[in-house]
């Protein structure tokens, strides 16, 4: 049975125009009436949310009365966290702000409290990776300088070697460190005895890999099946050097755990950038290239990059904005500006050109006080220097003030990473696992960092795609996915605003693609608002359909884009997504410890929302979300509580054009949305923390998926029956063994995919109870989310084998 949802023509809300949305933007408290309430006045324009140049971003707490009030919130455009928490005179949200957009919405009557996470905790959260990084390479230091000391010293460490048992199967694994492993990308090989006594080599040998992490070499690294328990292992380095030590018998393992002897994890010990992220990934696939390939998505982002800018002036009319024609990085830095006063009377507005600096003489009158508007200026720049430069008035202002003289200034894209980080259009990659790659596997989608700051989220990508590939040799839990599906794990999908959130702007939500015209934010006092979100760009039941949840302001920070899919991030998404193998999906985000799928928007007023699923798909995400979560919990004991599990809507906010709502009712993909943990950069013991567990839940959603890949297991239904407080009627449910849809008649009527589908009794309730006469002849037949059909029934109106009852009270 297809479980895709309704088609797209549902999203459509053409009583909602654009521009009525628009027009609620910036409503707040101060100037909305009570809900139900008929203001007494004309309220006051509410204070519009501005982020002035320079300022860092707070994640602080906002309180509203209740969701109405929440609704006017998340209209305004302002960035919050992924948190909605009931008290009991309302609810508190977080929201990321920086002091003067805190001013506004406290000028809105807003109330803000504490402050949950400051721009300091974002530098010890750098200064920390930076720490690890140093740490690493200085420990791999220490090991060559001992060489150089002492000759005698072996270039080849063995950490550990540990020996596993789980019933007849048998591991060894090995760690080792060799000094030549920061620069050669050799394995190492491993050789074992078969016991006590016995020769080396006896028993047997095995590869150990390499393991880079954030660029620095760590260990190498390996474990495989063996037939009989060593008690020494040797290796050999490329150079010649010989290391020897005794194998240790580990920790026994649960045979009720997922994860077999033997089984690696812990892979990531530090943030990691984009550019990080993508060198792993593509190590990974270079090292198994049996098993994995990197696929470059269609569409390159815009890049780490920017036009070289300045603003010239204080006052708003008598400013002048100047950006670069060309990149920072590729001239525009080297350009600058000045504006002179020439010191004389009468003189007339000049601009002159000495390689890339430019020389702006002022016009005087008589008396030799300068006299040149903005507008004038302007005028004269682009008449000029309009080869190198763009020169306007500020943000559509007449430039009609007289412009104040400005020394030699230098134009700047403001970007702060190392040259390691590429200015140019970024390639997006993907990588794909699985030992059959063709389309014909059962498709699983995992992708992070749609949101730039969302810095744990990728490492539990990279966590995951090394769990996957570095147990399939020896686990055959492993080997059974990798062998069944075909997966898909895009780590970052917002390289842009990841390298700027990571050096420049720790907050950054956004992509960088400036869509402010000139008249408004595009200049470069606007820079840490520019931005499309791009999990509010996508083609389904989008603010451009008229739902609520993001903004049509270039400078919001849920900011939906000019279009839906204006973005290469999102078409990219689109794009993995349109795999016609793909049905099940993974969007990571952070923070708040959410676990949520579709619907992900309404319209409001009303909160009309997008079509909830039926009751046998919602019967499917609650049942694979109960495992998914189990797993997660098995690391820490942390559990996500079953309030904030659910469909989106429901338990958080809408946030039109969500990519969720996108693969759920465009590509019909049971699609989750991951919130990892409480924080956007946490403590790195935290962030470790929730990589592993957030790992667990992603390789559990891989066997939620090779379960549904092998399901042929036909539902079972039954009627109850029940007395009605009606005279004569009775009440009708119907029980299934699984999570599955049923479709019925109730007029004697063969049933068929055209008939009544029973349909769930509320949001998170079980299924409606039908209130039908005594004696109504029920036909109808189930079929599972992996197109099961009980009794092999084929529901083409000519078969028979259907479920019958009736409608009366069982009695005895």
């Amino acid at each position: 049975m297809p479980h895709t949802p309704s088609g797209r023509w549902l999203r459509r809300l053409p009583v909602v125009t654009l521009a009525a949305v628009t027009a609620v933007l910036l409503v707040s408290p101060a100037a909305a009436a009570p809900d139900g309430a008929s203001p007494a006045e004309t309220p006051a324009a509410p204070v519009e949310l501005e982020r002035l140049p320079g300022e860092e971003a707070s994640v602080v707490e906002v309180k509203v009365s209740g969701t109405a009030e929440m609704d006017r919130l998340v209209a305004t455009g302002v960035d919050l966290d992924h948190h909605v928490s009931q008290v009991p005179d309302g609810i508190v949200l977080h929201a990321v702000v920086t002091p003067n957009e805190v001013a506004g919405l406290q000028a809105n009557g807003y109330q803000v409290g504490n402050v949950l996470f400051a721009p300091e905790d974002s530098a010890e959260r750098v200064g920390e990776r930076e720490a690890t990084i140093a740490a690493h390479i200085a420990e791999n230091q220490a090991f060559t300088a001992e060489l150089v000391d002492d000759p005698t010293t072996k270039d080849i460490k063995i950490i550990r070697a540990d020996y596993y048992t789980s019933g007849t199967n048998q591991v060894l694994s090995v760690e080792a460190k060799w000094a030549q492993g920061q620069t050669s990308t050799s394995a190492l090989t491993v050789q074992r005895d078969s016991g006590p006594g016995t020769a080396m080599g006896s028993g047997g040998s095995q590869n150990i890999s390499r393991f880079v992490d954030a660029g620095v070499y760590l260990y190498h690294r390996g474990a495989s099946t063996i037939t009989s328990r060593p008690d020494r292992i040797q290796i050999t380095s490329p150079t010649g050097d010989v290391a020897n030590v005794q194998v240790k018998e580990w920790l026994p393992i649960s045979e009720e755990s997922p994860e077999g002897p033997g089984y690696q994890k812990d892979f990531v010990s530090s943030y990691l950038t984009p550019t990080e992220l993508y060198d792993r990934i593509k190590a990974l696939a270079a090292e198994f290239p049996q098993l994995a390939e990197i696929v470059e998505l269609p569409y390159k982002t815009n890049g780490y990059r920017r036009k070289a800018q300045v603003v010239l002036g204080t006052a708003n009319a008598s400013r002048v904005a100047v950006d670069s024609r060309a990149w920072g990085h590729e001239g525009g830095n080297d350009i600058s500006v000045e504006l002179a006063n020439p010191g004389a009377a009468d003189q007339p507005l000049s601009v002159s050109l000495t390689g890339n600096d430019i020389k702006v003489s002022l016009a005087t009158n008589a008396s030799g006080a300068v006299t040149s508007t903005a507008a004038e200026v302007v005028a004269a720049l682009n008449a000029s220097a309009g080869s190198l430069i763009q020169a306007y008035t500020y943000r559509g202002n007449t430039g009609a003030g007289v412009v104040a003289t400005a020394a030699r200034t230098a134009l700047t894209d403001g970007l702060r990473a190392p040259a390691s980080v590429s200015r140019d259009p970024q390639p997006v990659y993907a990588i794909r696992i699985g030992k059959t790659r063709d389309g014909s596997k059962t498709g699983v989608l995992a992708y992070a960092q749609e949101h730039a700051r969302e810095w744990v989220p990728p490492l539990v990508t990279i966590e995951t795609a090394e769990r996957l590939l570095r147990n399939y040799a020896h686990d055959g839990k492993t080997k059974q996915l990798l062998n069944n599906l075909d997966i898909w794990i895009a780590p970052s999908i917002n390289p842009d605003g990841g390298h700027y959130s990571f050096y420049d702007f720790n907050s950054q939500r956004k992509n960088m693609t400036n869509h402010c015209p000139l008249t408004g934010s595009a200049d470069a006092l606007g820079r840490n608002s520019w931005g499309v979100d791009n999990n509010r760009n996508y083609t389904e039941y989008s603010l451009f359909d008229g739902y609520s949840g993001a903004s049509a302001s270039c400078t919001g920070e849920t900011y939906a884009g000019p279009s839906e899919l204006s973005e290469p991030e999102s078409r990219n998404v689109d794009w993995l997504a349109a795999r016609p193998n793909i049905k099940f999906s993974m969007n990571l985000h952070s923070s708040g410890n959410y676990f949520m799928w579709s619907p992900g928007a309404y319209a409001t007023p009303g909160r009309i929302s997008a079509p909830r699923p039926t009751l046998a798909q919602e019967s499917f995400f609650w049942g694979a979300s109960s495992r998914i979560l189990t797993a997660i919990k098995r690391h820490r004991n942390m559990a996500v509580t079953p309030a904030r599990t659910g469909p989106i809507s429901d338990v958080l906010y809408s946030a039109a054009g969500n990519s969720g709502d996108m693969l759920w009712y465009k590509y019909g993909i049971y699609a989750w949305n991951f919130e990892v943990g409480t924080s956007f950069q946490p403590s790195w013991d935290s962030a470790h923390n929730e990589t592993m567990e957030f790992s667990n839940g992603l390789v559990e959603l891989l066997r939620v998926a090779r379960d549904y890949s092998t399901d042929y297991q036909r539902p079972e239904s039954t009627l109850a029956v029940t007395p009605s407080a009606t005279e004569g009627m009775v009440n009708v449910q119907f029980n299934v063994t699984e999570a599955a849809a049923v479709f019925y008649t109730i007029d004697g009527g063969t049933p068929t995919y055209a008939s009544t589908l029973y349909a769930s009794a509320g949001i998170r309730e079980a299924g409606e109870i039908l209130t039908l006469p005594v004696g109504t002849r029920i036909n109808w037949f189930s079929v599972d989310a992996a197109g099961n059909v009980e009794k092999n029934y084929v529901p083409n109106g000519t078969a028979k084998n259907f479920n019958k009852g009736q409608a009366v009270l069982a009695t005895g």
